[in-house]
């Protein structure tokens, strides 16, 4: 067996579903793109996302010296969503990755074992180093290169059989493999995740204009939501799928192999708004520990559930938003406040002309006035 068949055959055997190999050759198309869109205000918001970083991304061999070969891995997260557990009261949605425990850890922790592997093949551990979403590399382009997937119009790698519900994981290493021819595929005319952006921010195909996506909204913003795209949220606290749930290549995903990206209960998947709204430190550090969704912090959270709950329109969440216009962080109290005037009533005006007397924060201060002009 050729040390490429035999990396493939480990790679599968560890759960992950799609696995090739792409030349460390440097992707200056992909570093054009990168730059044109940071050029475009693509990715504002995204501020470590510099065109430094950008080049470095693109270039294998200054991430390790030496580069000959990239091993591309790719691993389902898809699961069935579970019956809603119990809880009275609107629910968030959490987008499909970050059901289970953080994918960052878990595919990190396989790759080792697949390098483990490959040294003990070899009898000797090659240069090698581990790249899994969060360090430099342009790993979608990566991932093209090697044959597992080709780009879809919403920017993801779509992959026969798994769809683009697929978690990426890249290699870069010192050994000459043989590279992988890439696909032909493509989307055809098809635009369904164009239309059905609710926000719009697949401005084009293959084109993503970051500060207006639902994911970074909720999730890398750290500031407040545009008042214009908190009715576009809808119901998501972390994260969006809308993309990918009309995406016809998903029609019939395969499964995740990995049981870390199981949700523990139904409530990683659909948490009743309220609770997180009002969730404590110690239930905030209790209930996301070791998952994904703590990239958007506490504050975060609640600010998602606040606006949430606005979109939901259910009069029963107004005590809990009352509360939250005395909380500690003036973002929550600001994004209740928003929600309040969604939701109108005596009770939440009432409570939004009484916090404004002695609201401290400007910021705070113009939401509320907003909210009681019904803006």
């Amino acid at each position: 067996m050729s040390l490429a068949s035999f990396i493939k055959e480990q790679a599968l055997a560890l759960g992950f579903q799609a696995v090739g190999i792409a030349a460390a050759a440097d992707f200056r198309e992909t570093e054009g793109l990168i730059l044109q869109r940071i050029d475009a205000g693509r990715l504002d918001g995204l501020p470590w996302f510099t065109k430094d970083r950008a080049r470095l991304a693109c270039r294998p061999e200054e991430l390790l010296p030496g580069a000959r070969s990239i091993i591309a891995l790719g691993a389902s997260y898809h699961q069935p969503e579970p019956e809603a557990g119990d809880g009275y009261g609107p629910r968030g949605r959490v987008a499909r990755y970050a059901w289970g425990q953080d994918y960052h850890k878990t595919l990190r922790r396989r790759a080792s074992e697949l390098l483990d592997a490959i040294s003990r093949e070899l009898g000797y551990s090659p240069g090698a180093r581990v790249f899994v979403d969060s360090s430099p590399l342009a790993e979608r382009a990566v991932a093209q290169r090697a044959g597992l997937g080709w780009f879809g119009k919403n920017t993801n790698i779509l992959t026969h059989g798994v769809g683009s519900w697929t978690l990426l994981v890249s290699i870069i290493v010192d050994i000459d493999l043989p590279p992988d021819e890439p696909l032909r595929t493509h989307c055809g005319s098809c635009t369904r995740c164009i239309d059905a952006c609710p926000t719009g921010a697949l401005v084009e195909p293959y084109v993503l204009d970051n500060t207006r996506c639902i994911s970074y909204q909720t999730i890398e913003n750290r500031g407040a939501i545009p008042r214009d795209l908190r009715p576009l949220v809808g119901d998501w606290v972390f994260g969006c799928d809308i993309c990918q749930d009309v995406c016809p290549v998903n029609r019939r995903p395969a499964d995740a192999l990995m049981p870390e990206f199981a949700p523990k209960h139904a409530d990683a998947v659909r948490p009743v708004l309220t609770d997180l709204l009002q969730m404590d430190v110690a239930g905030y550090e209790q209930r996301f520990g070791g998952r994904a969704v703590t990239r958007a912090k506490r504050t975060g959270l609640r600010r998602n559930a606040a606006v949430a709950l606005g979109n939901a329109g259910d009069e029963g969440a107004v005590p809990a938003l009352v509360a939250a216009l005395r909380d500690e962080e003036p973002l929550v109290r600001s994004h209740a406040a928003w929600a309040l005037g969604r939701i109108g009533g005596d009770a939440a005006e009432r409570a939004l002309r009484d916090a404004l007397l002695d609201e401290p924060s400007p910021a705070v201060r113009d939401e509320l006035q907003a909210a009681l002009g019904g803006t």
